[in-house]
């Protein structure tokens, strides 16, 4: 399935939505992704460090504990598999993202990196980026989620970077995004902004959709020779979606089923979440057209999830178009369904998931009813561990727990 259409757009979503300031700067980092990004050299020095640095190719486990305690006669489930993004350098996908674009601006001649985060993890990994290449970098984050990531902030601060909390708004990943942007309209000349997810104006998220998509080639391969066959259903959490669409990219063309899974928060009835895709408006934020949670008049309302990862009131382009032309579907899951999932995982398998990646797998055993259902068969199932839960560990104390904070 072609899925970009037009430069900038997947299908009606994307866009430049931008100030006059930074289209000479979006300009000149589309350029630089045709020029440099795609080219040989390139490409061999950023697979080079993924494999030498980052340790990829990331293992594919087989998850069939995980299998049995979800389906115990095994009428739904045939088969589970788990791509093992939280076994990359820095515990998540995002390495994969930060490390090109650091590599990138360099190469475009930028003496500044500036990024958000929401989670950490990808602040963490543009900070390593940053370490290993010898540039300055310096990450918003909100203030809400500088203390609910309060070891991923600790890890940013001894890579070198400067964080600085942003009080705005909600203080979530809404508005140190809102905050780098500004940041960057100011030193636009000198900085580069590593975007960590698949949204933002173009051509950040066929940007950040080239660097993740590492993840759903190395997936393919390796279930072909694992599995000896294609998956049935590919399965990750969206928050702004880049270890979704790193996942999906490899499987459009072929006969299989693609879900993402977003944060249904206190549940979508309460306005408390953060299902974009599932209750959202198509509208315009930070940059691109995509479904965002907004009122009737556009204006854009607060998210809300445990998982600050998926805390976003917005979603990637590329997605509102898979969602739109029926090539993927998506589901919410709420905060709680996304803690017993992962208390589960730990207890089965032995991996303790990001609470991001815990949505995904409290929507498997729903997932797979409907499937094996169409296909009159078991289903084989692969699901993106897009990251360790390490930083949520004080939520998981707290509310698995019942410890004291």
């Amino acid at each position: 399935m072609e899925t970009q259409v037009r430069p900038g757009y997947f299908g009606p979503f994307g866009g430049r939505f931008v100030s006059e300031t930074l289209v000479p700067a979006l300009t000149e980092l589309e350029q630089a992704v045709e020029s440099i990004a795609k080219g040989a050299e390139f490409q061999a020095e950023w697979r080079g460090l993924l494999a030498s640095y980052v340790g990829r190719p990331t293992p594919l486990s087989r998850a069939d504990r995980l299998a049995r305690a979800l389906d115990p006669s095994a009428s739904v489930i045939a088969s589970m598999w788990l791509k093992r993004e939280d076994l990359a350098h820095t515990g998540a996908h995002k390495i994969n993202n930060a490390l090109g674009q650091v590599l990138l601006a360099k190469r475009m001649g930028k003496t500044r990196i500036i990024a958000e985060t929401g989670a950490g993890q990808h602040g963490v990994a543009t900070a390593t980026a940053c370490a290993l290449l010898g540039l300055p970098c310096e990450v918003f984050m909100g203030a809400v989620d500088v203390e609910r990531q309060a070891p991923n902030v600790g890890r940013m601060r001894l890579l070198g970077a400067k964080v600085i909390p942003v009080e705005s708004g909600s203080r979530t990943l809404k508005d140190a995004m809102n905050e780098a942007l500004r940041d960057w309209v100011t030193n636009v000349a000198t900085t580069h902004y590593c975007i960590g997810s698949a949204a933002g104006p173009h051509p950040y998220p066929e940007l950040v959709a080239m660097l993740q998509s590492i993840i759903g080639e190395e997936c393919k391969a390796q279930l072909q020779e694992r599995l000896g066959r294609l998956p049935d259903v590919v399965v990750a959490c969206v928050g702004g979606g880049s270890n979704a669409i790193g996942m999906f990219r490899a499987f459009l063309a072929d006969p299989v089923s693609l879900v993402g899974v977003e944060a249904a928060g206190l549940g979508v009835d309460t306005g408390k979440h953060a299902a974009t895709l599932t209750v959202g408006r198509v509208g315009v934020l930070h940059g691109s057209k995509s479904y965002v949670l907004c009122d009737e008049e556009g204006q854009i309302e607060e998210a809300h999830s445990i998982s600050a990862g998926l805390d976003y009131p917005g979603v990637g382009p590329e997605h509102s178009w898979l969602k739109q032309s029926g090539r993927a579907r998506y589901l919410a899951i709420t905060d709680a369904e996304a803690l017993a999932a992962a208390a589960l995982l730990a207890r089965t398998e032995g991996i303790l998931p990001a609470l991001e990646t815990a949505h995904a797998f409290a929507a498997l055993q729903q997932i797979a009813t409907a499937e094996s259902s169409r296909l009159g068969r078991p289903a084989d199932l692969v699901v993106c561990l897009s990251g360790r839960g390490d930083k949520d560990l004080d939520t998981y104390r707290k509310r698995l727990l019942d410890e004291p904070s």
